[in-house]
């Protein structure tokens, strides 16, 4: 089974420069590694913003400081997304991949999903997908001041979305059908322009 949302794009051209990273669940348990997710984060934007010029003229805006940032919250959304609704029962590991194109930076993350899980994750894509996302993004707000203990909002897609004008894309994939339940991937793709 592939399932398709969103923006996902499977045929994208291979990239000559990229960067991943891997996270094995058998060395520590994942939910322990939120402390590190900033760090993979903040590595990758480092790594990626030397391939963008800096401006020395400080009134204008710094193309190299704004990829870092973009890359940076990007990818730690991703990072904490996928260790937080990770299949615990699951020993595959989480991954995340920055690719760059001559127009675009691509972020892949996968990790293993509760089956479970998937028709509610699915509903919110399609609501996500499909709403505007200013006007998602303030209700949410509202939302989240009225409950505080909300933690699934969303607000990082979303941010990803106004901000930063990405493109969101998901596809979800059975990798192993002989275990009951089945084994489902959810790979979260973020396109930004650059």
């Amino acid at each position: 089974m592939i399932q398709i949302f969103g923006d996902f794009r499977d045929e994208l051209p291979s990239s000559q420069e990229g960067l991943t990273i891997v996270f094995s669940p058998t060395s520590i348990p994942l939910k322990q590694r939120w402390r590190n997710n900033g760090l993979s984060a903040d590595f990758m934007a480092d790594y990626f913003a030397t391939f963008f010029p800096g401006n020395k003229n400080k009134t204008e805006t710094d193309p190299k400081a704004e990829i870092k940032s973009a890359v940076s919250f990007i990818a730690n959304e991703l990072l904490e997304n996928a260790m937080k609704f990770n299949d615990d029962t699951s020993l595959q590991s989480i991954s995340i991949r920055l690719q760059m194109h001559s127009d675009r930076l691509v972020f892949l993350a996968t990790n293993n999903i509760n089956p479970g899980a998937i028709a509610k994750f699915q509903t919110f894509i399609t609501h996500l997908t499909t709403c505007d996302p200013s006007e998602l993004y303030l209700r949410q707000l509202e939302k989240n001041a009225e409950d505080e203990s909300e933690s699934e909002s969303g607000l990082g897609f979303l941010t990803m979305m106004n901000d930063y004008q990405a493109k969101l894309g998901w596809k979800f994939e059975t990798i192993q059908k002989e275990l009951e339940p089945e084994a489902i991937a959810v790979t979260t793709m973020v396109q930004l322009a650059v």
